[in-house]
């Protein structure tokens, strides 16, 4: 399995960015993909996932902010951010995991900046 993720950039406060992670490969149906992200120095935390079944979890800091959507024929999944802040600065990782095996599975991450 492989995730490729993209649509990071440069953005000012209060602006919008939308990054899309798709995977590809041999991937179980019944999944969870979702966004994490982690600042210099700080651990990597959870933003958003969005199982297969239509499961959602935010992070509290973003909940109204940002949407998690996927497309399961496209095994995408997307993350719309608006009213972007500069605490809201980090790399963002997409993951998968697969319901019922070992491993997780990790895009290569994009970064973030959100100027004041």
């Amino acid at each position: 399995v492989q995730l490729q993720a993209s649509g990071g950039g440069l953005v000012q406060a209060g602006g919008s960015l939308r990054l899309s992670c798709a995977a590809s490969g041999s991937i179980y149906s019944v999944n969870v993909m979702g966004w994490y992200r982690q600042a210099p120095g700080k651990q990597r935390d959870l933003v958003a996932s969005l199982s297969s079944g239509g499961r959602i979890n935010y992070l509290d800091a973003v909940k109204g902010r940002f949407t998690i959507s996927r497309d399961n024929d496209k095994n995408t999944a997307y993350l719309q951010m608006n009213s972007l802040k500069p605490e809201d600065t980090a790399r963002y990782y997409c993951h998968l995991k697969e319901i019922g095996y070992p491993y997780d599975h990790w895009g290569q991450g994009t970064q973030v900046t959100v100027s004041s």
